[in-house]
């Protein structure tokens, strides 16, 4: 499993210019993909993939070097056991393949995979935990997610601690299966987290896939999502809340491949303090066998305060003129005055409506959770964030 598996990124469709020495990767489609790290080499920052990120940040996981003993503590509890998988035992690897050099690192210095199935036919009601607790060094992860047929489970998967960790999530949803993913990442403010979600949904199938950042100095968290069983839906729902000197990032990929498939992207992100940065690029392609697709991607973001700044990129291809619908958007807004104004002539204080506005904002991804007691922490936290904005 070292050799690449997809031709190089001269090569890639699109591009005839025989005489060109190179042409960049612009869609996600294109890009190349290896178990082996020296397939990828060290990256530049002018890459598609990485040049919103701030490389100076993030070398420590571009080194293909040992991680340190304890540096991430991983707990489970909940529902569903966990076991191990090494590389090339089933399922681990059916669908994930890494594409950039940071899960190929990933890939190989994780010698075993945390494991978590969903047995075909069981429905849990209780969500299981996955807490990974940071203690400083560097740190790498595999995991795989697999839903049996017929099978209904969430799984939530809790960063805290401090860490320099580069983690892989493998998530196959098979036929019939509905499950639910939530990656929160509440990291102190050192930490460095670099992860790839890549997911396939069978027939009938459906993931919920929702990605929380609040914590973190630099934290990117890309889902890659193959609709590949017709009738299949997929819902990538993100909330995320930067503060100074954050920066928070998601490259999202959704691939409509089967037939009658359905896709809902809304990613909403609030920004305060100088410097604080939050990154997402969206990419839907809608492929030549996508027929009776229904597709709509959106990100929406809110300016707190001077000096913050939300980068948004929505691409959309399509392959087949015989969909339903397909779309994107992208909206980048500061505070609403008049918003404010209506309350404060209602009688609500200045920081309290502020406060309203934000809230219900952002309400609209909390409310897609489905579990009270995580809603409810969220809208804590929401509120610790905003006290912050209103003691400065």
């Amino acid at each position: 499993m070292s050799s690449a598996t997809q031709a190089p990124a001269e090569s890639a469709k699109g591009h005839t210019d025989p005489a060109a020495a190179f042409v960049p990767v612009q869609t996600r489609s294109e890009r190349p993909r290896s178990y082996d790290p020296a397939d990828f080499g060290a990256p530049t920052g002018r890459e598609v993939n990485w040049k919103h990120t701030p490389l100076d940040r993030a070398r420590a996981l571009l080194e293909d070097v040992a991680g340190d003993e304890g540096a991430v503590g991983i707990s489970v509890s909940g529902p569903l056991a966990a076991a191990g998988l090494r590389i090339g035992e089933a399922p681990r690897g059916e669908v994930f393949v890494p594409e950039d050099v940071t899960a190929a690192i990933a890939w190989n210095r994780s010698v075993e995979a945390l494991y978590l199935a969903v047995p075909a036919g069981a429905e849990f009601d209780e969500p299981t935990f996955v807490d990974l607790r940071g203690a400083g060094g560097r740190a790498h992860s595999q995991m795989v997610i697999e839903a049996g047929a017929n099978s209904r489970a969430t799984v939530i998967l809790r960063h805290a601690g401090a860490a320099q960790f580069a983690q892989n999530v493998e998530i196959i949803v098979r036929d019939g299966a509905s499950l639910t993913v939530i990656s929160a990442q509440e990291w102190d403010d050192e930490a460095v987290h670099l992860a790839a979600h890549q997911a396939r949904v069978e027939r009938d199938a459906t993931l919920r896939h929702i990605v929380i950042s609040f914590g973190g100095g630099l934290v990117r968290v890309n889902p890659s999502v193959e609709l590949a069983g017709a009738g299949s839906r997929g819902e990538l729902y993100g909330l995320s809340f930067a503060d100074a000197g954050q920066h928070l990032e998601s490259q999202v990929y959704l691939f409509h491949k089967g037939e009658h498939t359905v896709g809902d992207v809304l990613y909403k992100g609030a920004l305060q303090g100088d410097t604080a940065r939050s990154v997402w690029i969206g990419d839907v392609l809608i492929g030549p066998d996508a027929v009776g697709t229904d597709s709509y991607e959106a990100n929406r973001n809110l300016v707190l305060t001077d000096g913050a700044r939300a980068d948004s990129i929505p691409n959309l291809e399509i392959e087949t003129g015989d969909i339903r619908g397909a779309g994107h958007a992208s909206a980048t807004g500061r505070f609403d005055d008049e918003q404010l104004f209506y309350l404060q002539a209602r009688g609500i204080e200045e920081e309290e409506a502020r406060r309203m506005v934000v809230l219900g904002f952002l309400m609209e991804i909390v409310q897609k959770i489905g579990f009270p007691e995580l809603e409810e922490s969220l809208v804590e936290r929401i509120h610790a964030e905003l006290a912050e904005v209103a003691a400065r």
